[in-house]
């Protein structure tokens, strides 16, 4: 990750499971090794997922698909969110911002 500055350290992305089940058995840590190694992937049950989901406002749902691998699909938001240190909320990227606009942020804020 970018260092962004002597105070701020490094910022920690993120991946929050919709689907634990499935991401985890097809190995969570392994996916998100394929955007980047420093992203932590997180995968709790039903109940965790569903309160994660509910606190960062994403929608979620189980879509059966017979064409797709393993029978269904999970319909979602996208969510790109910056939590500070102390956990408050600071922002939601818009799906599609460039990864510049958001690094122009970051280094901005921190």
């Amino acid at each position: 990750m970018e260092d962004l500055g002597s105070d701020a350290g490094q910022v920690q992305p993120i991946f929050i499971s919709i689907d634990p089940e499935r991401d985890r058995a097809l190995g969570i840590d392994d996916y998100t090794a394929a955007f980047h190694p420093a992203i932590l992937g997180l995968a709790g049950d039903q109940v965790a997922t569903a309160a994660a989901a509910s606190s960062f406002r994403i929608y979620f749902e189980r879509e059966e698909d017979d064409a797709a691998p393993d029978g269904y699909t999970m319909s979602h938001s996208p969510g790109l969110f910056l939590i500070g240190p102390d956990g408050q909320w600071l922002r939601q990227y818009a799906y599609g911002t460039p990864a510049e606009d958001i690094l122009s942020d970051l280094k901005e804020r921190f």
